[in-house]
């Protein structure tokens, strides 16, 4: 849905009506993107669709346009997700994540953070991964079985598909079983070579996407190197040779990529991210040395580019001997993070929200202060529950703590408690929240454990809340 997304992100007043691009083929006027839950097919007759969809809205594709801005949106994937991406038109983008996906959480998160931030942004996207680009482009679009699936997953010509149906091929389990010979006389190579690619019988590079003004050093072996030392060797060589172009233009690197060329053809790449830019090539050395047991050279690599992929400003400052400076924590989270993923290292900072649940969110450890203040007239706990867990409770209705609670199986009779704290909804939020109310309560058991507990409700009136208990959080 790509060519229609760019044209919905580019609305400056949404649209109800229903939308849907038109090309020619030959003499006649077809859809070439159709909007989803129409039921609609691309290469449709137009007359066709605006018989069966009343107020249709009919725009004229620009293929064009949609590369552009396709070419863009893969920049962004470039900068945030791996440092091998190349455009899969005329709606894909191919992402060679080895090496990056640690850094999100594994594959499963990486799917998910990517997918999620393009809806964010108004991007219908489905995603795959899986071992070659030809699997990975073909699961993305029809999804099961790559044996079950039409010829069509295989990336050949609308003409070598069409022979392919009139043969008889109804899907590439179908191909693959057929001898090759005749296949090979009848379409050509290209047909044979698609399902080895997708099947990784056969190599595809892939040309990564390199726009005009990154910073880039690179470094071509006359013998191809495979040595640990050596690697490190010729790391510290690119560093020095980025971080002087840097300096030249006043800048820091945020994010650095380096791809390793091998012989046979394949890419070992390595990514680094920092907290604050940098260019000290000690340490940014120092951080890629620590990945090289992470690159397999194989028979040995003969080109290795190392590209500043995020940069910032970053200007010359002034270091006094007289006065103590506060001490420069960027080095442990540059290693921390690069070690287990930026997303696991983070700093809690308040939001101005009586909420607790709301009350609280993530920033990088070395954002800037948000100036909210954390609440001081109740005791918070030490740990709050992602979600508050239900719990069993005698309590006397309407502000009398438990006088027991049974929570995951185990029954604990309260010995002490303080409250009720009440907080009310955030009407302004939901609708449902317009008269809901929370009354808090911080409770220690026989064991000695304090726990902060609520109930859903004020105990009186049923339309403020459930009445149900929940625990929410544990104090130290």
């Amino acid at each position: 849905m790509w060519p229609v997304d760019r044209l919905r992100r580019q609305e400056d007043a949404p649209s109800d009506r229903p939308l849907v691009l038109a090309g020619r083929i030959g003499n006649r006027r077809v859809l070439t993107a159709v909007e989803a839950g129409l039921g609609l097919q691309v290469g449709m007759p137009v007359s066709k669709a605006q018989a069966l969809v009343q107020g249709l809205r009919i725009e004229a594709a620009n293929p064009q346009a949609d590369l552009a801005s396709l070419e863009r949106l893969a920049f962004w994937v470039l900068q945030r997700i791996a440092p091998i991406v190349a455009v899969d038109p005329p709606d894909g983008i191919v992402i060679d994540s080895t090496g990056a996906d640690h850094l999100h959480g594994g594959e499963d998160a990486l799917l998910e953070a990517l997918t999620g931030r393009l809806a964010l942004s108004g991007v219908t996207a489905r995603a795959a991964v899986a071992d070659t680009w030809g699997a990975a482009h073909a699961l993305a679009r029809f999804g099961g079985d790559l044996a079950a699936m039409p010829p069509e997953a295989l990336r050949l010509p609308p003409s070598v598909v069409a022979g392919l149906r009139d043969m008889g091929f109804a899907t590439t389990g179908d191909l693959m079983a057929a001898p090759r010979a005749p296949l090979t006389r009848r379409f050509g190579p290209e047909l044979i070579r698609r399902i080895d690619q997708m099947f990784g019988h056969a190599s595809e590079p892939i040309d990564a996407l390199r726009p005009a003004g990154l910073i880039e050093t690179r470094r071509a072996f006359a013998e191809p190197i495979g040595a640990a030392e050596t690697i490190a060797r010729y790391i510290g060589k690119l560093v020095t040779a980025l971080c002087e172009e840097l300096e030249t233009r006043g800048l820091g690197a945020r994010r650095l990529d380096l791809i390793c060329h091998r012989v046979d053809r394949a890419l070992q790449t390595v990514r680094i991210g920092f907290a604050v830019p940098q260019r000290d090539p000690a340490r940014l050395t120092r951080l890629l040395c620590d990945k090289i047991p992470t690159i397999a050279p194989g028979f040995g690599i003969e080109i290795m580019t190392l590209t500043a992929t995020i940069t910032e400003p970053l200007a010359a400052r002034q270091i006094s001997t007289l006065a103590p400076e506060a001490p420069d924590l960027s080095g442990l989270i540059d290693t921390l993070a690069n070690r287990v993923g930026p997303r696991a290292i983070y700093r809690i900072a308040p939001v101005a929200s009586d909420v607790p649940e709301r009350s609280v969110r993530r920033i990088p450890p070395l954002a800037d202060p948000t100036n909210n203040g954390w609440p001081d007239h109740w005791p918070r706990p030490t740990r709050l529950f992602a979600r508050p867990e239900p719990i069993e409770t005698m309590a006397l209705l309407p502000d009398q703590p438990p006088v027991w609670i049974a929570w995951k199986g185990i029954r604990r009779r309260i010995k002490r408690a303080d409250g009720p704290e009440r907080i009310f909804g955030e009407w302004w939020t939901r609708e449902a929240e317009r008269i809901a109310v929370r009354d808090y309560f911080r409770i220690e058991d026989e064991a000695g454990e304090r726990l902060w507990i609520f109930r859903a409700g004020d105990g009186e009136d049923a339309a403020t809340g459930s009445h149900n208990w929940f625990v929410h959080g544990v104090f130290g």
